[in-house]
């Protein structure tokens, strides 16, 4: 049901601009999907790719804020915002699925990280910009939106994760 009023939601969803200095959506017609729900298919597709964790958080928060039905103005879909052509690549059936779309984003964002052996940041700027303008750039390419998206998934990535909320100790009870 969740699945099917999510594709309904981005077949009536308008293409919207894209913000400039923040994320690739904007006022998604869905919630962000649960923390616990989507939790296990990060870990799951990071485990399988060998991929950090933390670094599919990062780019699924860039891309979609965590909006499973989020559409881009140049027609990327679901969590990690695939494009048609890589959607179509993997196999994906829904990219508003959140693990066909997650397993597929993950798998491409391995190949990249793997054809620019481990540089994240040429392997980011060619998830956004895509690998050939990477390759004729020689580096991260001077376009304002890629510089800014690998800037911000890497200071995501990079962030400390808030330490733990302290157990307070209890008091010994005076009888």
């Amino acid at each position: 049901m969740q699945r099917r009023s999510a594709r309904r939601q981005a077949e009536l969803a308008a293409v919207w601009m894209l913000p400039f200095d923040g994320p690739s959506y904007v006022d998604t017609p869905c919630e962000p999907i649960d923390p616990a729900v989507v939790a296990p298919m990060i870990e799951g597709a990071a485990q399988s790719q060998k991929v950090e964790t933390k670094l599919l958080r990062a780019v699924i928060d860039q891309e979609s804020g965590f909006h499973p039905c989020a559409i881009s103005s140049k027609g990327a879909k679901g969590l990690m915002q695939l494009m048609p052509q890589t959607a179509s690549q993997f196999s994906v059936r829904n990219p508003f699925d959140p693990r066909e779309n997650i397993e597929a984003g993950s798998r491409y964002l391995k190949q990249l990280i793997d054809r620019y052996s481990g540089d994240l940041a040429l392997a980011l700027a060619a998830y956004n910009a895509g690998p050939a303008r990477v390759d004729e750039s020689g580096g991260v390419p001077d376009i304002p939106e890629t510089r800014d998206y690998v800037e911000s998934v890497l200071e995501k990535f990079r962030a400390k994760d808030p330490p733990p909320p302290k157990t307070p100790v209890p008091k010994p009870v005076k009888n």
